[in-house]
């Protein structure tokens, strides 16, 4: 009984304990928080952490076995206003097979908010679409030149400059008129450019843009992420819903290449801690230069792109090949039973109106002269011989 009456007393003891250190003085939680937020509860206190945990990265939605079909050269429409940010077009699909999502200008979320395009990634045999996402840097899109400042890598078509987005004419059109927040910089165009002459539109396989992310691409992976706002999303379904924009029906050529009139604004919360970069003389934005690690990689990825050649003009010709063994066996059927009736029938045929003419010509002459000739002698030679025979012997 002893040890029952033990056990119970630290049972109460522990229960105790425990609503003790909820019932903590309120001075203890800094005020305006929620003992579940950015705050962990040491034991005693709460302590609040630096930041939330990195939210896991955008995860592949859509797996097809089909390529997509090429990206399309257009020209990219003007910016209207100010704070907006491209958002290339790109190949998506649906039931109807791949179609085309119209590149569109997009208010961005908050303040210093950048767009990393979606982009089709090849893995074992398929092909994988990764979803695009706002964040505070410029993510991993394959290494795809989409165009519009998306190079292949990062954004050289602009920058924040601290509540105001600069624009880099050098590579991205704007409403000058409208917009004057804008410098000249074509040092990091080149630099951020992954050169691709098919205008593959995926990455990785065979014949895809050869591409591994940078380090700064894996960080900004890792940031928090907002999704694509609901006027994005009702883009996409607008364009779904539209047949001309479907590869099957269009060849991979759309009509519709872009929209010039922007989407709606959706303001989101900025992630906890951020803020946009400073303000900065636009000269310096002018001069500025890619890390030493996007060069590198920029043209390792143009390098390789540039061997995989070879490799996709040797796959041209295999068509060209399968039809090669159908001519050399039908010729061989061909000439066992067609050619041999063939002969059979000609000679026949040229017998038949040949000789006709020929006989009607040499025979009628030879067998004229012959028997002319035969009868003339015989009776000539009979007829004179027996009379003058008889009158000579009656009258002696």
């Amino acid at each position: 009984m002893a040890r029952i009456r033990l056990a119970r007393w630290s049972l109460l003891a522990l229960v105790v304990c425990g609503v003790a250190a909820q019932a903590q003085e309120p001075g203890q939680i800094p005020p305006g928080t929620q003992r579940t937020g950015t705050f962990v509860w040491d034991g005693s206190r709460w302590e609040p952490v630096e930041a939330a945990p990195p939210p896991a990265p955008f995860a592949a939605v859509i797996t097809v076995a089909v390529a997509p079909p090429p990206l399309p050269v257009y020209v990219q429409p003007p910016c209207p206003a100010p704070n907006l940010i491209w958002t290339p077009g790109y190949w998506h699909w649906g039931p109807g097979g791949f179609y085309w999502v119209p590149g569109v200008w997009v208010p961005s979320p908050y303040v210093g908010a950048l767009w990393t395009p979606g982009y089709w990634g090849w893995s074992s045999g398929q092909f994988l679409f990764h979803e695009g996402y706002w964040g505070p840097h410029i993510g991993f899109y394959g290494g795809v030149n989409y165009g519009g400042g998306y190079m292949g890598i990062g954004f050289a078509g602009g920058a924040w400059n601290g509540g105001l987005f600069a624009y880099n004419t050098a590579v991205v059109r704007v409403n000058t008129t409208v917009i004057t927040n804008v410098y000249v910089n074509r040092t990091i165009v080149e630099q951020t450019t992954i050169v691709n002459t098919t205008n593959v539109s995926y990455n990785g396989g065979p014949n895809g843009i050869q591409h591994q992310p940078t380090p700064e691409e894996q960080v900004a992976a890792h940031e928090a992420h907002v999704a694509p706002t609901t006027f994005q999303q009702q883009h996409v379904t607008a364009a779904r819903s539209d047949p001309s924009n479907f590869a099957k029906n269009n060849g991979g050529h759309p009509k519709n290449l872009a929209v010039a009139k922007p989407l709606a604004e959706e303001k989101h919360a900025a992630p906890a801690g951020f803020k946009p970069p400073p303000s900065k003389p636009l000269t310096q934005l002018a001069k500025a230069q890619a890390p030493p690690a996007t060069v590198a990689a920029a043209k390792a990825a143009t390098a390789k792109n540039a061997a995989i050649k070879p490799v996709s003009a040797n796959a041209a010709p295999k068509p060209a090949a399968k039809p090669a063994p159908k001519p050399e066996t039908r010729p061989e059927a061909k000439p066992e039973t067609g050619p041999a009736p063939k002969p059979e029938a000609r000679p026949a045929a040229k017998p038949e109106a040949g000789p006709a003419p020929k006989p009607e010509a040499k025979p009628a002459a030879k067998p004229e002269a012959r028997p002319a000739a035969k009868p003339a002698a015989k009776p000539a030679a009979k007829p004179k011989a027996k009379p003058a025979e008889k009158p000579k012997t009656n009258p002696e």
